[in-house]
């Protein structure tokens, strides 16, 4: 058991004892409510039919929207990993380490506390099911996060070279895949979404006396596109450019390719409809709907050009296009469903809301970015929203100024696309009410608004930017008994910009070894098929052996003495001039110091 779970524990044993100390039935506490998270991956504003969409078909997600509280004005970052990191911990994803989706930017720290360990330390049940993303090794996994049952896949994404044990696959990356049980790996037969669901079923048999916490997270719609046939049938022969009520909202221009996406997006949608109401199903079946609440969102825009609500840009933009997305919330037997609430809100507010909903105690060691949205649920007035602001950002590997940058305050918004240099005048001010597709700058109108959004927007960059977890390297920690042995993937890590699926590539993976001789594995994408030697630097230290057995694609080195020490482990095959990056490698502690 872990620090932050002890203090959280300690925290809600004094509360109850208080409680207990209290005479009269006007002080016992309602049954506190199970609550499912569902998530999904690249799925925009407009891919739902509830949104205007005439093509796609979502009856399950439709009608739970109908029954729900919409966020109508419900924000996130413009790419995954920085999303998930202030869905989980309330905190603007700088603060917590996070950084980028990969070149080692996508490890959230331990140290921070996730809804998970939140409501686990109140006494609930916790699982999730699907993509993580917030880092593949200990200490970073959900199992350290806290949640007492995991099934995942590594990386961003399923079939990207991070996630190695689906990556060889190719166009079946999505179907009888290799996942990550409680960390270790285990096959399972048939499609992705299909298996998170089914796993995440059981979890909630196996724990339905028990208030549960769910984080079903599904990885589709993003890339690879990949789905079951019966659900690629229903959409074969659409053109998705064509049917909408343009009525003055922009459209994006869609190619062939843009096209064919659509279908297969709109079909790995219906496929997650389906899944969506087997949750919703399993909950009427163990009696325990009324009391659970239901939350789906997406973590950003879509990734290709397509009917996103009219609104501008889409997935890494910091225009509502890949910003807004839906938020469904519903809680039957305290909130009245079927409402609209316009005020902005963002993923920094789902966990204090939760909190609140949960009676869990939020973290008072951190500044949590997020406010509490239960007020607004329950129709009551509450002030502090209209007057905060919300910040937006995304480039590779730390943020740009000023560029693909954005500060949210009541009606304006300030857009930055520009150099580091720029002056105000090179920025686009939005009205968001009077033009919600953000299409005509009124920043000359409106100087002096335009000017103290930028000077807020300095101040948070800079606050930020100096956050702890950001300037330190989250350290993968090789050698513990928590897990042996480790697999360093490509999303992990870190060297050259967008280290992917490059041979030729400069990379290193930061870690913490603890003395002990290890067994190290390298393996390749390709085959080497010429003699050289393989090279480890450790810092201090450079191993090196020659290497005359080819072709292979993997190499192995015995019996390697690691001291206990923070290191770059930077390894490469040196051949004919050439420096091979291996795709993963692999460390075993096979005997202590």
């Amino acid at each position: 058991m872990n620090g932050k779970t002890v203090y959280f524990r300690l925290l809600v044993g004094f509360v109850l004892m208080l409680a207990g100390q209290t005479n009269g039935n006007a002080f016992q506490r309602a049954e506190r409510p199970n609550v499912v998270l569902i998530i999904s991956d690249d799925q925009g504003y407009g891919d739902l039919g509830i949104h205007g969409n005439p093509h796609i078909q979502t009856p399950v997600l439709d009608k739970l929207g109908r029954e729900s509280l919409r966020l109508t004005n419900f924000y996130v970052s413009p790419v995954c990993a920085p999303t998930r990191s202030s869905l989980m911990t309330g905190r603007y994803s700088l603060r917590t380490g996070v950084r980028d989706t990969y070149n080692g930017g996508a490890i959230m720290a331990t140290e921070e506390v996730t809804i998970a360990e939140m409501l686990q330390s109140a006494g609930y049940r916790t699982g999730m099911f699907g993509k993580w993303h917030l880092g593949d090794n200990y200490p970073f996994r959900p199992g350290d996060q806290g949640f007492e049952e995991s099934l995942i896949h590594l990386a961003g994404g399923m079939g990207q070279p991070g996630d190695f044990t689906t990556y060889f696959q190719g166009d079946r990356s999505y179907f009888d895949p290799v996942l990550w049980y409680n960390g270790q790996q285990k096959a399972f037969q048939g499609y992705c979404s299909d298996i998170f669901t089914t796993e995440a079923l059981r979890f909630m048999e196996k724990k339905a006396s028990d208030p549960f916490f769910l984080y079903l997270s599904f990885n589709a719609p993003h890339t690879p596109l990949q789905v079951p046939d019966k659900y690629y049938e229903r959409y074969k022969d659409l053109d998705p450019s064509a049917g909408f009520d343009k009525d003055g909202r922009p459209f994006p221009e869609m190619s062939e390719r843009d096209k064919e996406a659509a279908r297969k997006v709109y079909a790995m949608v219906s496929n997650i409809d389906d899944n969506v109401g087997r949750v919703l199903d399993k909950l009427e079946e163990l009696g325990i709907a009324e009391n659970t609440v239901v939350i789906f969102m997406t973590d950003n825009g879509p990734q290709q050009a397509r009917y996103v609500g009219g609104m501008r840009g889409r997935k890494g933009n910091v225009f509502r296009g890949g910003v807004r997305v839906p938020f469904f919330l519903r809680l039957p037997d305290r909130l009245e469903g079927n409402r609209d609430i316009s005020t902005s809100l963002a993923h920094i507010d789902v966990l204090p809301t939760l909190a609140e909903l949960c009676e869990a105690p939020l973290p008072t060691d951190r500044q949590i970015d997020g406010k509490s949205f239960y007020p607004l649920l329950q129709g009551r007035d509450v002030a502090g929203f209209d007057d905060r602001s919300l910040f937006f950002y995304w480039t590779r590997r730390y943020p740009e100024l000023y560029n693909n940058i954005a500060l949210h305050r009541g009606n304006f918004k300030l857009v930055g696309n520009t150099g580091y240099e720029a002056k105000e005048s090179d920025f686009e001010l939005f009205d968001i009410e009077a033009d919600p597709y953000e299409l005509n700058s009124v920043l000359d109108a409106n100087k002096p608004i335009a000017s103290a959004l930028k000077s807020e927007m300095d101040a948070m960059i800079a606050d930020l930017t100096q956050s702890p977890h950001l300037n330190r390297p989250q350290r993968v920690i090789i050698g513990s008994e928590q897990e042996n042995p480790v697999y360093l993937n490509r999303n992990d890590a870190d060297g050259e910009r967008g280290i992917w699926t490059q041979e030729e590539v400069f990379g290193m993976w930061k870690v913490k070894t603890l003395e002990g001789r290890y067994r190290i594995r390298f393996k390749f994408i390709q085959p080497l098929k010429t003699k050289g030697r393989m090279v480890l630097e450790t810092n201090s230290v450079i191993l090196q052996q020659q290497h005359r057995e080819v072709p292979t694609d993997e190499i192995s080195m015995e019996n390697v003495y690691l001291p206990e020490m923070e290191m770059d482990l930077v390894p490469f095959y040196q051949t004919e001039g050439r420096s091979i990056f291996p795709l993963w490698m692999e460390l075993e502690k096979i005997s202590g110091p």
